[in-house]
């Protein structure tokens, strides 16, 4: 596989083929499976995000207590009509929300590309397919375009908030739902590019800051702010905006930025909004807490 975006894009303009080919092309030869069965594997993966929507739609908490709820509030948000935003942008914060915490409750998601940033994709993706009219296929395809895109980040940067902070998984996931939406709307590979490098410059240099080490606060709500900027990003390249610092630049840039962030801001949970007065404060809470519960469960084994 090519490891350079542009380099993809300009063999997808020669041979006039989509993103979302290349990438499955490619999937075969690499991996050794027939194009069937990463098709088959791809549904799969779109039928898990959907179960997550729906079930946090519905309300989930999670076992900190700390989150949970808040997809099912922007859902009756959406219902009642005052939605600034619109309904593409208000549903697909909705979805994010649900996923991120089905993911906080310890249920089953798609890493897309990691757990703490599960949201955006599939938040992305169900907010726009009705209105685009899209087909499962073309849905697989938008899932392949996005995994494919975010597999040229994970090798040119990284997707590990353990390493490059949550730039390298909100950022991420931001920007490959970014380069697939705007192949989903008919946009061209360039465009794509574009829209990706638009979507990570917007997230350079965000730190991964978890309250009590969880992958709940600000974690899910970053995933909320994640589809937003993912689909600005790509209503700005299909209006023809083009992001002056090259898509490699940039994904070179935030991997870069990764490498010079000090530890405490990269998921240790040592500095950021987990250092702030409120959130030690639930950490301590926590803390109490689970040892209140290992004491109930030893005095009830006596």
């Amino acid at each position: 596989m090519i490891h350079r975006l542009q380099e993809i894009i300009n063999l997808c303009d020669l041979e006039q083929i989509a993103l979302h080919e290349y990438f499955l092309r490619t999937e075969v030869e690499v991996s050794g499976t027939s194009e069937e069965e990463v098709l088959q594997h791809m549904e799969q993966n779109l039928s898990v995000m959907e179960r997550a929507a729906l079930q946090g739609i519905e309300g989930v908490r999670s076992r900190s207590g700390m989150t949970g709820g808040d997809a099912k509030l922007l859902a009756q948000y959406l219902q009642s009509g005052n939605a600034l935003s619109g309904s593409i942008y208000t549903r697909a914060m909705v979805y994010a929300t649900a996923v991120n915490e089905v993911n906080a409750a310890m249920g089953v998601i798609c890493a897309t590309p990691t757990a703490g940033s599960s949201g955006t994709l599939p938040g992305v993706l169900f907010a726009i397919r009705n209105h685009l009219k899209m087909s499962r296929r073309d849905q697989i395809n938008f899932l392949i375009t996005a995994a494919g895109c975010g597999i040229v980040i994970g090798n040119q940067a990284s997707i590990s908030g353990a390493e490059g902070g949550c730039q390298a998984e909100v950022g991420s996931a931001a920007a490959i739902s970014a380069a697939a939406t705007v192949e989903a709307c008919g946009g061209t590979p360039s465009q794509s590019g574009h829209a990706l490098a638009i979507a990570l410059k917007n997230l350079l240099g965000l730190s991964c800051d978890p309250v009590a080490g969880l992958v709940e606060v600000p974690c899910i709500k970053r995933n909320t702010a994640g589809v937003v900027i993912a689909i600005s990003s790509a209503e700005m390249s299909l209006a023809g905006v083009k992001s002056r610092i090259p898509v490699d630049e940039v994904i070179d840039a935030m991997g870069k930025i990764g490498r010079m962030m000090p530890v405490a801001l990269k998921e240790t949970a040592l500095g950021g909004l987990a250092q702030t007065e409120t959130a030690l404060k639930m950490a301590k809470q926590l803390e109490e807490n689970a040892y209140i519960d290992v004491e109930s469960i030893s005095s009830q084994k006596e």
